[in-house]
């Protein structure tokens, strides 16, 4: 495999230490805290260690930033084993202390009533630039402190379909979309992995959606005026995912207030909607300090 799918992959792979404790391994993948798609994905990963089905939702809380530079401990407790749902609970600790809190819920899949809406129309994934494409073309703006950092790849390929220039950011619309999918196909002995595949889509599913209320601000996480935080996260699988092959996230934000934006996504694949998320971020406006 690539080298940053494999490094995603071991990202992802906990340590059992004991019955239902795990360990998993920090990156610095977007700055001085642990990114917040990282523990999301460990977590999950964590609970479907004690389960035999997919997860079918997950509800979390991010408590407190987390240290990359210091492995996280996920504890699991089996709060319900049901015929057709299995209820788990997930904290990641650092340091001695509680930084994400989970919930975590498998279901047995089943045939039943079959809806959804229609899947949006946007240009095919091959016809668009990489995110790494446009990065290059954008050299000339990037500050040289941040450099380094703003041209490392992600573990993850990228093709945004709404591009604009994150260092002269203008009010738009508070929507936004990109196609995902891991750089490359993942093992034979890992690809039917459901849990794994579950667990890099919940990775990337924190990708850029807390930026999506933002948009109408004309502000991005480079405003320097900016603090901002995911404070939750919520993601439904409602069919099977293939981590390895393109998926479709369509985000959009309805409202912020209260120094915070609710931000929704939708994930397709092949022409189905396959999973949707919500979160609700921290968005606060400080003032800078002049000289």
């Amino acid at each position: 495999m690539n080298a940053l799918t494999q490094e995603l992959v071991e990202l992802l792979t906990l340590e059992k230490l004991e019955e239902h404790i795990f360990r998993g391994q920090s990156r610095n993948l977007v700055g001085k805290r642990v990114f917040g798609g990282q523990v999301l994905g460990q977590a999950l990963r964590a609970a479907s260690y004690t389960a035999d089905r997919p997860v079918h939702s997950l509800h979390a809380y991010f408590l407190y930033g987390g240290d990359i530079n210091a492995p996280i401990i996920y504890e699991v407790d089996r709060l319900r084993d049901g015929k057709s749902f299995l209820s788990r609970q997930v904290r990641a600790i650092q340091h001695g202390r509680t930084i994400f809190s989970a919930m975590v819920s498998f279901a047995t899949p089943e045939e039943g009533l079959n809806y959804q809406i229609a899947e949006p129309e946007y240009p095919d994934p091959e016809s668009l630039k990489s995110e790494q494409e446009l990065k290059e073309n954008l050299i000339s703006f990037i500050p040289e402190n941040i450099r380094a950092a703003f041209m490392r790849p992600r573990q993850v390929e990228i093709r945004p379909i709404n591009v604009t220039n994150p260092f002269q950011p203008q009010p738009e619309a508070p929507s936004y979309a990109h196609y995902l999918r891991t750089h490359e196909p993942l093992a034979a002995e890992l690809v039917d992995d459901i849990s794994l595949n579950q667990a890099i889509v919940a990775f990337y599913s924190d990708y850029t959606l807390m930026m999506t209320a933002l948009r109408p601000h004309g502000l991005n996480y480079l405003s320097p005026s900016l603090q901002c935080a995911s404070i939750d996260h919520a993601i439904y699988f409602h069919k099977p995912v293939k981590a390895d092959d393109w998926m479709l996230y369509d985000m959009d934000a309805t409202v912020s207030a209260n120094s915070r934006g609710l931000n929704f996504g939708r994930m397709w694949q092949n022409g189905e909607l396959v999973c949707s998320t919500v979160q609700e971020g921290l968005m606060r406006v400080r003032e800078i300090e002049t000289q």
